[in-house]
């Protein structure tokens, strides 16, 4: 399998959320590689929860979108220039927000956050399945019966 890569800068404001989603889906779409529809949905749950975040707490400087493909998984990277490192907690059960770092530890196969010069940068990584013809089916995913 070849490497692919896709990069994107967008503004910290809530556009940028959906247009990072949409383009970088097309970009994995568009790689000469079947991925399996269960690793697609999940780099783009996880991309728009990483980019909600990151446009959420970025101070004023763009937030910067990685994909990147081997042959073992698939790689997001979402960096931003706010310091502050996410804490997940339990958030109230009312609230409408503070789910989005459970869901990626849910999804994800390897997760974390580092520091950098200017702020930080969240990664997640997806393993790809061995036969995407048959993907592997998630516990979160409810299975219809007819």
């Amino acid at each position: 399998m070849k490497a692919h890569q896709f990069a994107l800068s967008v503004s910290a404001t809530p556009t940028a959320v959906t247009a990072a989603r949409h383009r970088a889906v097309d970009a994995i779409q568009g790689w000469d590689t079947v991925l399996g529809n269960e690793v697609v949905h999940t780099a783009e749950l996880v991309i728009s929860e990483f980019v909600t975040n990151a446009v959420r707490h970025a101070e004023a400087g763009p937030v910067s979108l990685s994909v990147r493909l081997d042959e073992q998984s698939l790689r997001i990277e979402v960096c931003d220039d706010c310091p502050e490192l996410p804490r997940p907690g339990l958030p109230d059960p009312c609230s409408e927000s503070g789910r989005g770092l459970f869901l990626v530890a849910a999804l994800a196969d390897r997760y974390g956050v580092e520091p950098t010069a200017v702020g930080k940068c969240c990664w997640a990584e997806i393993a790809l399945p061995t036969n995407p013809d048959h993907p592997i089916v998630s516990p979160l995913v409810a299975q219809r019966s007819y």
